[in-house]
């Protein structure tokens, strides 16, 4: 019966530390994809501002890098849900 309990308090632990890494990974993605097309978008703004014949060139640049912004941000969720949905370290237990 003690190993039972202590496999489960195993399993328990296991989950527990991975929903923590998985708030992590998705808090701090977006917390960075938003920071990062903050800064994109007030640099485009003042490069518009200076140079105003360059803002169609400028502007197609800025929506390529403000979709691989999200999508660094979005494989970050990919793998989140993964530990989420099919834990590997589960399996390892035992």
């Amino acid at each position: 019966m003690d190993q039972v309990a202590a496999h489960i308090v195993q399993i328990a632990q296991v989950q527990g530390f991975t929903a923590i890494a998985l708030g992590l990974i998705i808090g701090l993605g977006a917390l960075g994809a938003c920071i990062g097309i903050g800064v994109m978008g007030s640099k485009f703004l003042e490069a518009a501002a200076r140079q105003p014949e360059l803002v169609p060139l400028l502007q197609g640049r800025m929506f390529l890098l403000a979709g691989l912004i999200d999508a660094a941000f979005l494989i970050g969720v990919a793998l989140a849900m993964y530990f989420a949905i099919a834990n590997p370290l589960l399996s390892k237990l035992g």
